[in-house]
């Protein structure tokens, strides 16, 4: 077997949380919210759509429980910018960083990656492209 690429990450949300996930990954990050279905009540979940090959799916639901580091650690998304560049847009939509490493290890190999929360205890790993 022989694996290209994460398709999709699937994470769920309060049920009452897709407004502040359409805010929080499509306004302040800059993701595209793909949620016509959903609205439509057409599927459960929505997307939040890094690129043309990789999505993930929120699903808001009752059953929601907030991320420990016992049973969640972060999603890292490879992004086009530097780490200087990402810290700047990230101060311009006003979210916090929580931590900013040099070089990580990921996939592609070291490259440095800032470290943020989203509304639901999610951490968001942006990593510069190696």
């Amino acid at each position: 077997m022989k694996a290209r690429h994460i398709d999709h990450v699937n994470l769920r949300i309060p049920a009452d949380g897709a407004d502040d996930a359409r805010e929080f990954y499509g306004e302040r990050l800059g993701f595209g919210i793909e949620d016509a279905l959903y609205a439509a009540d057409e599927k459960p979940f929505f997307d939040v759509r890094l690129s043309a090959t990789a999505v993930i799916h929120l699903w808001p639901t009752d059953e929601f429980e907030r991320p420990t580091k016992t049973n969640y650690d972060h999603v890292a998304v490879v992004v086009e910018e530097s780490v200087d560049e990402i810290e700047a847009e990230l101060a311009e939509a006003g979210v916090e960083v929580e931590k900013t490493l040099d070089s990580p290890l990921g996939a592609t190999g070291e490259a440095g990656a800032v470290y943020v929360r989203d509304p639901f205890g999610y951490r968001v790993e942006l990593k510069a492209r190696v």
